[in-house]
């Protein structure tokens, strides 16, 4: 049965027109879907609150798409015209949606009135598709409204599904955000091709089918040329967040990886590493850093074994993927094994293989001693059997996790966490250190890691020392159980090679100014991770 002429102008439609625009329709929504989640990964990184970041994004796209939907109304009667302006629209507004904020972020300073104003822009404009599309699909065949309805939405859903696998799994990995969404941009264009040039070409005159394709074709050589350029484009942004040159860049399945170094501090390389643009260490100051963490731990787990065991101490390290941390814990002839787990494999990767943080870990990754598991911190201690035998347990466990300021490190700042360090994977006798980000710029994150540390049944002793790059910062040592808490010490022997660190920096770190002093705060549990809004409010003052 051919199908009915077109309502207009009399002039029938070829066959299976209405399958090829409900096909369109679909990855129309694809697209959308993939500019949400690109402006939602790209808050993630620059801003590090992803709960915020979805809520602002999802909200303001979904109000806008009705705002838009209301707006088509007066272009229902001219659909055709009305839906290449739209489409294109849409495809330049969303396909350059990431590098639009990237670029006020970098160049600014200012990013969520961006986000906000793009999310806006492109939700009026993806909300003004659905009515455009009934239109031209009831002008193929009439029907019932609501089966029209049901079919649109089909369409719809089925393309939404799409573009939310199609993101994390395709786009990301193989293009990052903003070639993702440009590369979303270009599938926009097509299906307005599509649309107004196959399915409904016969309906145009030639001058309107070849303004339609003059206006497809410039847009699309815009979004083509954004694509070729978002690498310069990237790097360049990228440079501007930053002091010093950026030597590596890359970005991981996890993060962004950034590397720059400067000759200026006397003379000397000074290095630095940054994950999603936050810093990790500078190679001027880390060894305060790393022997602060490291040694109070290894000696606190020597003194309560009583000088050891016949097997040597077993260390675990959480996070620390650089290797800093490792090299200090080698430093102790009597470490016996070091099992080291980090989330990710690239930064894990560049620890080992880039000459100059090769060079400041001193090749520690690849020692006999070392065994290095990347994955997920948090799933890899909860899948530890509970009936661990001593032997596989470990004297020291060193967590070296980056600051909570995100949900996803917020978790690994749960009493849930230290609970399960404790009963599944921790020596009789043994000990356990966590970096507690800074006790002057954000307080009340510290001394909510030592109530943490309480609820899940252990007994913290905080201290502190300078880190000129950062700052005051601070760090936990903690025992299981009641009683004393560990106390930071060096050990005996004294580790060879300390820059920092020796008894009386030790003993003076413990000691807290009265304006920096403990704090009437609560813990951090998977449920409630009030160390997230502790850290983003201590950091937000300065």
């Amino acid at each position: 049965m051919n199908p009915a002429p077109d309502a207009a102008t009399g002039r029938p439609l070829r066959r299976g027109s209405r399958a090829l625009l409900l096909v369109a329709a679909g990855a129309c929504a694809a697209c959308a879907l993939v500019y949400e989640l690109a402006l939602i990964a790209l808050g993630g990184v620059l801003i590090g609150s992803t709960v915020t970041q979805t809520s602002l994004v999802i909200s303001t796209f979904v109000f806008s798409l009705g705002v838009g939907a209301l707006a088509a109304k007066p272009l229902l009667g001219r659909p055709l015209g009305a839906f290449v302006a739209v489409e294109t629209g849409v495809a330049l507004v969303g396909g350059f949606s990431v590098l639009l904020c990237y670029a006020s972020f970098a160049y600014t300073g200012v990013y969520t009135p961006a986000v906000v104003v793009v999310s806006f822009v492109c939700g009026l404009l993806v909300g003004a598709e659905l009515p455009l599309l009934m239109e031209l699909l009831q002008r193929i065949r009439r029907q019932a409204a609501a089966r029209a309805v049901a079919d649109l939405t089909a369409a719809d859903y089925v393309g939404a599904l799409v573009g939310g696998l199609s993101f994390p799994f395709l786009l990301l990995p193989l293009l990052g955000q903003l070639r993702g969404a440009l590369a979303a941009g270009l599938v926009n264009l097509a299906c307005a091709a599509l649309i107004v040039l196959v399915v409904f070409g016969a309906d145009l005159d030639r001058r309107r089918r070849l303004g339609a394709a003059a206006v497809l074709v410039a847009a699309t050589v815009v979004t083509a040329l954004g694509l070729a350029y978002a690498g310069r484009f990237e790097v360049s942004a990228r440079q501007q967040l930053y002091d010093d040159p950026i030597v590596h860049s890359e970005r991981s399945a996890y993060q962004e990886i950034d590397l720059t170094e400067s000759l200026t501090f006397g003379g000397a390389a000074d290095v630095r590493l940054f994950l999603n643009g936050d810093l990790q260490l500078s190679s001027r100051d880390e060894h305060r850093y790393h022997e602060a963490l490291v040694h109070p731990a290894i000696a606190a787990a020597r003194d309560r074994a009583g000088g050891g065991t016949d097997a040597g101490l077993r260390v675990l390290v959480l996070g620390g993927g650089d290797g800093m941390a490792v090299r200090e814990a080698l430093r102790h002839d009597d470490v016996a094994r070091i099992d080291l787990v980090d989330l990710d494999p690239a930064v894990v990767r560049l620890a080992r293989t880039d000459p100059r943080l090769r060079r400041m870990n001193r090749g520690s990754l690849d020692d006999r001693r070392v065994h290095v598991t990347t994955t997920d911190a948090f799933g890899w201690v909860r899948d530890r059997p509970g009936s661990t035998p001593v032997d596989e347990r470990y004297d020291a466990i060193v967590v070296d996790f980056p600051d909570p300021d995100d949900q996803g490190l917020a978790r690994l700042y749960s009493a849930e966490l230290y609970g399960m360090l404790r009963a599944r994977l921790l020596a009789p006798g043994g000990v356990m250190v966590v970096q507690s980000g800074s006790p002057y710029f954000a307080p009340d994150a510290f001394w909510s890691v030592g109530e943490t540390l309480r609820l899940a049944g252990w007994t913290g002793r905080p201290y502190h020392v300078d880190v000129p790059t950062f700052g005051d910062w601070g760090f936990w040592l903690a025992g299981a159980g009641a009683g004393d808490p560990p106390a930071p010490g060096v050990g005996d022997p004294v580790p060879e090679g300390l820059r920092f660190v020796d008894r009386d920096v030790l003993r003076a770190a413990t000691v807290f100014p009265r304006d920096r002093g403990p704090r009437d705060v609560d813990p951090t549990t998977l449920d409630r991770p009030r160390i997230l809004d502790y850290t983003r409010r201590g950091w937000s003052d300065y």
